[in-house]
């Protein structure tokens, strides 16, 4: 390979293409599966001190049952405050205020249920592929002009194949974790 300075840079390429997975990742981890997970309530701010703080910095969130989430607020005058949050968030879930803690009881999620989040799963994934598509025609663009500003015709090729084989690699990943979602989903 000629010139170093026209190569496309592939790290940058597969770094891009990890965030979108990372992004994936979380997003699947914010559907409710029917059983508790402290990565649920993450998302959820809660108005502490005049600012939108994450719920895990205004308690202590933990699982001690495999339905159960609960959060032990830390200051007693944020408990109403916590407990809004939780209600106005969309995850429908009922909290359960006893004392300084919050309970979160999950309830068990019906068929119908099941295939909205699945189908809700889909979509992430969709978007994900998406990202790591439009990452690739970034690279291949860059190949296009490195091959308008003289690489050869084999090292145009050697790229293009290799910025295939990472986006190649990147949407199987994309496709194990949205089958992995999937089966945890439909769980009974």
């Amino acid at each position: 390979m000629a010139d170093d300075a026209q190569d496309p840079d592939i790290d940058d390429l597969k770094r891009r293409m990890d965030g979108a997975m990372s992004s994936l990742k979380q997003e699947f981890a914010t559907l409710r599966t029917g059983r508790a997970s402290a990565t649920m309530v993450e998302p959820i701010h809660v108005d502490a001190y005049g600012q939108p703080t994450p719920i895990n910095q205004v308690g202590t969130v933990n699982v001690p049952e495999p339905r159960m989430v609960t959060i032990n607020v830390w200051d007693k005058s944020m408990i109403g405050k916590v407990e809004k949050a939780i209600r106005e968030s969309g995850l429908g879930i009922n909290p359960v205020v006893d004392g300084p803690i919050i309970r979160l009881p999950i309830p068990e999620l019906n068929e119908e249920r099941r295939r909205e989040l699945s189908k809700v799963a889909s979509q992430y994934a969709e978007h994900a592929r998406v990202a790591i598509r439009n990452v690739r025609r970034d690279g291949m663009d860059q190949l296009k002009k490195a091959k308008a500003n003289g690489m050869s015709e084999d090292d145009h090729k050697v790229w293009s194949a290799e910025v295939q084989e990472i986006t190649d690699a990147a949407i199987a990943n994309v496709d194990r974790a949205l089958e992995t979602k999937q089966e945890e989903i439909m769980q009974v």
